[in-house]
């Protein structure tokens, strides 16, 4: 009987006197390659400067050291672990269930959270459940699951088709960024050209103007009726 020993590994970095090198490739705070030092020398130029000699690449021959601030390394290391664990986004595959005489109002509700588990990234696997003599008419089920492909549309694809197991249909539906990316840059285009045939304003016109004065708008200009001279004798004999 044998056992294997495995060499411990570990991700913890080396500092000052716990670096076991005799020579090491020195960079400086800045990042600024100093050469090929003695151990003992890297220690002393980082004492005189109060920060510590850390080994960043132990495999590396010699092995490099840098000089910074340990305290404040481990800190921002661990800030940037989680923020990359905050950014990372789980995907996993969700379920919706339905029944082959659902309700408009359930199926509606049922959708949106289809939707929902898409827009996070998540495959859903779509579920039609039959009872009795319903798994005898399976055309049931296939139309709803083409209602809810045809609804996810431009936000998914589907990844599995529709197929019969035991007394269920089942259908995986995936999100599809092309599509999605390409739904928003035609609506993008659409109301960029809403903008441009948008008609132009039309200026206003003058208002008319009476015996030189100023142009009175809405004013409503009459011309003076010409009266012949025997119409006029004729108002004067009357």
């Amino acid at each position: 009987m044998w056992c294997r020993i495995v060499a411990e590994t570990t991700t913890e970095h080396r500092i000052n006197d716990r670096i076991r090198a005799r020579e090491v490739r020195l960079v400086d705070p800045d990042g600024v390659q100093l050469g090929i030092k003695s151990l003992a020398e890297a220690l002393a130029t980082a004492k005189e400067l109060d920060l510590d000699l850390v080994e960043v690449a132990p495999m590396a021959n010699p092995p490099v050291c840098r000089i910074m601030d340990f305290g404040k390394f481990k800190f921002d290391e661990a800030q940037r672990a989680k923020e990359s664990r905050r950014k990372t986004v789980h995907v996993g595959i969700k379920e919706m269930k339905y029944r082959p005489k659902i309700g408009p109002g359930d199926f509606d509700t049922k959708t949106r959270q289809v939707g929902k588990f898409l827009n996070e990234g998540h495959k859903v696997k779509i579920t039609i459940m039959f009872r009795g003599r319903e798994v005898y008419h399976p055309e049931h089920g296939k139309r709803i699951l083409d209602r809810i492909a045809e609804q996810m549309e431009g936000i998914a694809k589907i990844e599995a088709e529709p197929k019969l197991d035991n007394r269920n249909m089942i259908m995986v539906l995936a999100p599809d960024k092309r599509a999605r990316q390409a739904a928003a840059s035609r609506t993008a285009n659409q109301h960029r050209g809403e903008r441009q045939a948008a008609p132009a304003t039309t200026p206003a016109t003058p208002a008319a103007t009476t015996n030189g004065s100023e142009p009175t708008t809405g004013a409503v200009v009459t011309a003076p009726v010409p009266v012949s001279t025997d119409d006029a004798a004729t108002t004067e004999e009357g």
